[in-house]
């Protein structure tokens, strides 16, 4: 339970006291406050964080500002703090607020985190069935467009020294599926994709950058529609693991984002009020999964 309880509620129903003195708060409700810390005490910046109630639903989240701050208004009950950022083990805590009171915490240090151990030197294989490849899009302004391209295959060499390690992958232009027949052979004309000149996408990285924790940031080329360009991944490990059989596994998320215009993607239609049909940029989320190559 937060051990401090800070403020009291004044005739306009503000609580009082420190920092937090004339911040308006509902008759019904009171402050939820901590500070997030590593632990040589610096400020943890972004770490997220979730509050749920006594039946576990979330009431609210976010991210700890610039100063490692978590400050939430609810409505007076009990409720569970979840605490998370890359590269430190979470904090739970638990917490009553009561009604114009401010229940804070204080001060919370997150204990760093073991790395996952890195993949086994040596030759290594993208596993498909276990693997996507996809991409958002804006459409018409507003709406998302969702795909992903269905036929791929790389490989994966890992150095003794992970950031010495290189990869391969070659993806079939042909395969993009977006549930929509019609938008997917327009994406595979000469408007767009133009598969019948350029069959293959590929990306060639020899530069695994380690950003701390779990997080890399892998840089290469990435040729699409006869166009080379320089992409980094902004990529997160999650670890080792076995299969069904026993395999030994790695896997990662990867994203990035790309803008049509860099790869001659020139082709758009207007509408009214000069709304684009399609948008210039294009986010990139995969899932990975290599195994070692038989």
């Amino acid at each position: 339970m937060f051990g401090r309880w800070l403020g009291n509620k004044g005739a306009t129903g503000a609580v009082r006291g420190n920092a937090l003195a004339g911040l308006a708060v509902p008759d019904s409700a009171g402050v939820l406050s901590c500070r997030v810390l590593d632990p040589v005490n610096e400020a943890v910046q972004q770490a997220e964080f979730v509050v749920t109630d006594a039946a576990g639903r979330k009431v609210v989240g976010g991210e700890t500002d610039p100063f490692g701050n978590v400050l939430a208004t609810v409505p007076a009950g009990e409720y569970r703090l979840a605490v998370t950022a890359e590269g430190f083990t979470p904090f739970h805590g638990s917490a009553a607020v009561t009604e114009g009171a401010h229940a804070g915490l204080g001060d919370v240090t997150l204990q760093v985190s073991a790395p996952p151990q890195l993949p086994d030197p040596g030759e290594w294989e993208i596993e498909p069935m276990h693997s996507q490849i996809g991409f958002t899009a804006r459409h018409i302004g507003m709406a998302r467009i969702h795909g992903r391209f269905n036929t791929f295959a790389g490989a994966v060499r890992i150095a003794d020294r992970m950031e010495n390690s290189a990869m391969h992958v070659i993806i079939d232009a042909a395969s993009i599926d977006t549930n929509v027949q019609m938008r997917d052979d327009h994406l595979r004309s000469g408007d767009f994709l133009d598969v019948g000149r350029y069959p293959t996408l590929e990306f060639y990285s020899e530069r695994f950058v380690h950003r701390g924790g779990t997080r890399w940031g892998v840089s290469g080329a990435l040729t699409l529609h006869g166009v080379s360009r320089t992409v980094t991944l902004d990529t997160q490990y999650l670890g080792l693991g076995n299969g069904l059989e026993g395999e030994t596994r790695a896997a990662c998320r990867a994203t990035t984002e790309l803008h049509r215009e860099d790869f001659t993607l020139t082709w758009q239609t207007m509408l009214a009020r000069g709304i684009a049909a399609v948008g210039s940029s294009i986010s990139i989320d995969m899932d990975i999964q290599i195994v070692p190559k038989s």
